[in-house]
């Protein structure tokens, strides 16, 4: 009976260095997992709330076919509810010339809410709702037998609020409009709602992000007038700064044909 010699070599390890490559490996791998998941985690807050969004202008339309008006914003101190006497709208500051808050999200029925009961989007930020007060707040009011010559909104949606060396005309007044050669996405909009996006806790300070009313911007700095920003995501280093505010408005045109069909108008 044979048998195999032993050998003397002594049993092999790694070695440090290699070690460390396996270790830089596996984060290399790990890591490329994480972003593509982090990214897809984004892209549904995004879609989520996008979606309530959609809904909030659905129950606008809804509440306007009901009572023949639209609702104000909500303030801090309104538990949801919409915040203004007689169809004039509650400021949030002196200096505002178009009334900014939040959804009336107990005034309209939606959901989910804070613990102020105000309408959240996916990070769990409320969502801000903007209306136009053109002709002495005529949407606020009942429209009922008011002629279409006097509804006329005059909400401006802008796809950049600097463009060169010109910005946001007459920005904080009544008569703010988008930059010169600067062409509107829409130029009456009745009512614009917002999210502002994940960034909310801290962003804001980006040119563009600066022109939707947001708490993170001083109110004696930009008072909340009548143009909005509304684009693609950008990062910090753009030339407008950070931005990533989902903005979506209504058109007098679909309030108009719901107000018909329900009685309301003309």
């Amino acid at each position: 009976m044979t048998h195999s010699p032993k050998s003397n070599r002594p049993l092999r390890g790694f070695t440090l260095t290699e070690l460390a490559v396996v270790l830089v490996i596996v984060a290399i791998l790990v890591g490329g997992m994480l972003i593509p998941l982090a990214a897809q985690d984004q892209l549904r807050r995004a879609d989520e709330t996008q979606k309530t969004l959609m809904d909030a202008r659905d129950a606008l339309l809804g509440f306007a076919a009901a009572n023949g008006r639209l609702p104000c914003p909500a303030t801090a101190a309104s538990n949801g509810l919409e915040a203004g006497v007689a169809g004039v709208c509650t400021l949030l500051d002196p200096l505002d010339v178009v009334p900014v808050g939040f959804v009336p999200a107990a005034t309209l029925g939606l959901a989910p809410l804070d613990n102020q009961k105000r309408l959240i989007d996916a990070w769990g930020n409320p969502l801000r709702y903007a209306v136009t007060t053109s002709n002495s707040s005529a949407f606020t009011k009942p429209m009922t037998g008011v002629g279409f010559a006097t509804l006329v909104p005059d909400l401006i949606v802008c796809p950049t609020a600097l463009l060169g060396a010109s910005a946001v005309q007459n920005a904080g007044t009544l008569t703010a409009d988008c930059p010169i050669g600067v062409s509107s996405l829409t130029s009456k909009a009745v009512a614009v709602i917002y999210s502002l996006g994940q960034n909310a806790g801290g962003g804001g300070g980006g040119i563009d992000e600066s022109n939707n009313p947001n708490p993170n911007v001083s109110s004696s700095t930009l008072a909340s007038d009548r143009v909005f920003i509304s684009h693609e995501p950008t990062p910090a280093a753009s030339a407008n700064g950070e931005f990533d505010d989902l903005v979506v408005w209504l058109s007098p045109n679909i309030l108009f044909n719901r107000m018909i069909a329900a009685g309301r108008l003309p």
